[in-house]
């Protein structure tokens, strides 16, 4: 276990790992002061505490016992406060988790900035091995499903948790299909935004704009329980509810997106066609002009599509994170997918990409690679699109986009930045400095360069992490929605300011010595200096 605890109270703890039996009570508990001191080890024991929740459906095995042990046995850690002796005793359950809550027994919290070591949810949607380079969605291997599968198939997986069969699929992209369209007075809200403004601004502003035109689909108006299921509930007519909300998102979102990118160029919308795929008609609502029947290249809108996949799902990030925590509070699902964007629009998430293509054009010949890797190892330079908070080896995607770029380049030729990273890669992977840090390729290393070959401007690529990252989400919302644990998000602070002070009247005060206070008397705009001359 490697939260860190709260540093005000000063305590260290003194954890022991058993293999119990059932049945075993948990200790009373009190609130300490002395310090803790912490031992790790396994024994056997005769008592058990009784699991508080169900357990974690997850890939990940429990740590075995160095002693033999029945069926019955389950593992636990031993919580002791060196003052006092108090013990607790907290079920280590599958997936080698526990309850941070049972900490409230030492009146401890645990203090984990960034969500270092924190699960928020047990998940049955994607699988990652970060040591070994696996991503799976729903046991299915990343790698099989971008060559053999479809976006919206994909989607299908996520969201409903297996495959559908030729029947289903069909209803599925039908369905999805006849959402498409957008209202007028959503084309017109879209007209309205600036010439130049923010792809990324334009589509989270219409996603959220979405959610008024449907209020039989918003908890805040008909009830917070209104996608829950229920005694007294129709759970299909429920099924039905949730599931028209994702036929539209996931309908909508693609034409959102274009309508954004032909806003910037001063071209007409165009409407979306039934008769071509999710990224083909997407394609085709970017680019056609004036034909009458424009069809996308294939191999590009297939290997669009192969990027689409790999980015709809990918465990609990930061967007991820943040669209289960809007959820929690049975937001409608427009203006929590809204919310998530707003976290991925941040470009430390979803603005990679761009980061890696300003890297390469710094970069500008295979010639300065060398000197770039030295600056990179003196701390005088970042290199980009190199090493995950999850992968200590080859990101998985990354070798997909890689393949990809070649599909891309053989058809538009090839984007003259290509070997200055295949170079960069090759020197940085046979580099002593990188490889002892476990730093490899990422999926952001490759895609900037395909997006740029399609001719998507850079501020346009979170767009293009949006609209796929969108399934993945609403997977997520659907699995909150069932999970009987999920309460309404509330973190804990670790308070670290004053304790008690008291008002004193605004004649009677001293300038505050604060660096917002300074801000303040320094920012004067250019109308206070002209009015300052009158």
């Amino acid at each position: 276990m490697s939260s860190e605890f709260n540093n005000s109270i000063r305590r260290m703890m003194n954890i022991k790992q058993h293999l119990i039996p059932d049945h075993h009570p948990i200790h009373g508990s009190s609130s300490f002061s002395q310090p803790l001191l912490i031992e790790l080890n396994e024994t056997a024991a005769s008592n058990t505490v009784p699991s508080s929740s169900s357990v974690m459906n997850s890939p990940t095995l429990v740590s075995s016992s160095s002693n033999p042990s029945s069926s019955s046995e389950k593992r636990y850690i031993e919580v002791k406060d060196s003052k006092s002796g108090k013990i607790i005793k907290i079920n280590v359950e599958e997936g080698d988790a526990i309850k941070s809550v049972a900490f409230e027994q030492l009146n401890l919290v645990c203090l984990d900035p960034g969500f270092m070591n924190t699960a928020i949810a047990r998940s049955s949607i994607s699988y990652i091995d970060g040591e070994k380079g696996i991503l799976r969605y729903r046991g299915y291997d990343i790698e099989e499903l971008a060559e053999k599968s479809s976006f919206l198939e994909v989607a299908f997986l996520l969201i409903n948790g297996e495959l559908p069969d030729r029947n289903q699929l069909s209803l599925w992209e039908d369905r999805v299909t006849k959402h498409s369209y957008l209202h007028e007075n959503m084309v017109t809200l879209l007209k309205q935004f600036r010439y130049d403004a923010h792809p990324m601004g334009m589509v989270i502003s219409s996603v959220a704009a979405l959610g008024t035109f449907y209020e039989d689909a918003n908890p805040a108006l008909q009830g917070a329980d209104l996608y829950l299921k229920g005694e007294g509930k129709d759970p299909i007519k429920i099924d039905q509810l949730r599931f028209k909300q994702i036929y539209r998102l996931l309908g909508k979102l693609p034409t959102i997106a274009s309508c954004a990118y032909r806003h910037r160029i001063g071209k007409p919308y165009n409407n979306p066609v039934n008769n071509l795929t999710y990224t083909g008609n997407f394609l085709y609502m970017l680019d056609r002009l004036s034909e009458t029947n424009y069809h996308p290249n294939p191999v590009l809108a297939r290997a669009l599509e192969k990027l689409w996949i790999i980015h709809a799902e990918h465990e609990m990030n930061c967007s991820t994170a943040a669209m289960r925590h809007l959820s929690s509070s049975r937001v409608d699902p427009y203006t929590a997918i809204a919310g998530a964007g707003g976290a991925l629009y941040g470009p430390l998430h979803g603005g990679a990409c761009e980061a890696v293509l300003h890297m390469l054009e710094e970069i500008g010949t295979k010639e300065n690679i060398p000197k770039f890797i030295e600056d990179v190892k003196n701390r005088k330079k970042k290199l980009m699109g190199f090493g995950h908070r999850i992968y200590r080896s080859y990101d998985p995607r990354a070798k997909i986009v890689k393949q990809v770029a070649d599909e891309v380049f053989e058809i538009l030729g090839k984007e003259p930045m290509i070997e200055i990273a295949i170079e960069l890669e090759k020197i940085a992977l046979n580099d002593p400095y990188f490889k002892e840090r476990k730093l490899y390729p990422n999926v952001d290393f490759y895609s900037g360069l395909v997006y740029k070959a399609l001719g998507f401007p850079t501020d346009y690529y979170p767009v293009l992490f949006l609209i796929p990252r969108v399934a993945g989400w609403l997977a997520h919302w659907i699995e909150s929605l069932e999970d009987p644990d999920v309460k309404i998000f509330r973190p804990k602070q670790v308070y670290t300011g004053i304790e008690h002070r008291k008002y004193i009247p605004v004649n009677h005060r001293k300038p505050a010595q604060t660096k917002n206070a300074t801000a303040l008397k320094s920012f004067i705009s250019p109308m206070s200096k002209r009015r300052s001359n009158e």
